[in-house]
């Protein structure tokens, strides 16, 4: 098969969160009251505990002698406070059947013809309903999941022709596993379908979502990356992130939670957990790409297929297909 005519070829994302701010709170008074989170700054005094090279092996006393001072920011409860808040807002959008950007005629024809004989035989209902498990189960506090008493997610539909809303408990949806859904789950899933579909324009959500973790516990905003590796004792080693000195995680953060459905990889039944959808099923803090092209597993090989009307293997290669397309990228040929 040909690849891709298009040297330029690229596609808006469709799913899009903003960042999610932090907020503390007491259980009993979640929904009435909150505080926002504020970043603490501190300094500590740690212990050499890194291997050491062979060289240095004798020399550990005067290795531990010599304090690992360290400033970094930090993030809790109150004394008060029992629980987390977070709140976020995510608008679906339509129209993954046209590319932003594509400068060839003939291949826009044949695969806007591809997209739509999917939406017309699938309707985005699996994939919807996987992004909405991910919204129901809370997966988006990341580190904060662990550990947690309770954990509730409030959803509100914001478009102003629909009311809808939606309350789960969260401990009771499994994040591993997308079958046995919830009718709350798929009420809202039919929802991001119809938007994913084309039939409306686009569907804001806002989540309202509360862990309790209890008093005076950590929670843990995204980390800034910083690029600066400046090894003066006076920067901070760990910087979290805030806006407007509110407590706070990436946006980027909160949509690799919701887009982490791809169970179609096929090292799935050993590793038993999904991953984020990527082009090549990269996971970073394994080191690991599932997706190999030498397997013509990978997004490229099989959209090369899929958008000049090849018939793929199976439906799960074309769902995953349409979730790299949700996700959205550059994927032009290379000239």
């Amino acid at each position: 098969m040909s690849k891709i005519p298009a040297s330029v070829l690229a596609f808006e994302k469709k799913l899009v969160p903003s960042d999610g701010l932090m907020y503390g709170t007491t259980w009993e008074g979640r929904n009435s009251q909150s505080t926002p989170l504020k970043l603490q700054e501190k300094s500590v005094r740690g212990t050499i505990s890194n291997r050491l090279k062979k060289s240095e092996e004798g020399k550990i006393d005067a290795k531990i002698e010599s304090a690992n001072l360290q400033t970094v920011d930090s993030c809790a409860l109150t004394p008060e406070q029992d629980t987390l808040k977070l709140n976020f807002t995510l608008k679906v959008l339509s129209g993954v059947e046209h590319p932003s950007a594509c400068n060839h005629e003939g291949f826009n024809q044949t695969y806007t013809q591809a997209v739509t004989d999917y939406i017309k035989e699938h309707s985005f209902t699996e994939i919807a309903n996987r992004y909405a498990s991910n919204l129901a189960n809370g997966s988006f506090f990341w580190r904060n999941r662990v550990g947690c008493e309770m954990l509730e997610v409030k959803i509100n539909v914001l478009n102003n022709d629909s009311d809808k809303n939606w309350t789960f408990n969260s401990l009771d949806n499994d994040t591993q596993d997308f079958s046995n859904l919830s009718n709350d789950v798929t009420e809202m899933g039919s929802l991001i379908a119809k938007t994913l579909s084309g039939e409306n324009e686009f569907l804001l959500l806002e989540i309202n979502a509360f862990a309790k973790v209890g008093k005076s516990q950590d929670v843990y905003p995204s980390e800034e990356l910083v690029l600066d590796k400046n090894s003066s004792k006076e920067k901070k080693s760990k910087i979290l992130y805030h806006v407007n000195d509110v407590a706070a995680m990436h946006s980027q953060k909160i949509g690799n939670a919701i887009r982490t459905i791809d169970t179609w990889y096929p090292d799935f039944d050993t590793h038993k957990k999904p991953i984020a959808i990527d082009p090549y099923g990269a996971v970073t803090n394994l080191g690991r790409a599932y997706r190999q092209p030498k397997q013509k597993i990978d997004f490229f090989s099989l959209f090369d297929r899929f958008s000049q009307a090849e018939k793929l293997e199976n439906v799960e290669e074309e769902h995953f297909v349409m979730a790299v397309l949700v996700r959205g990228g550059v994927f032009g040929e290379k000239q």
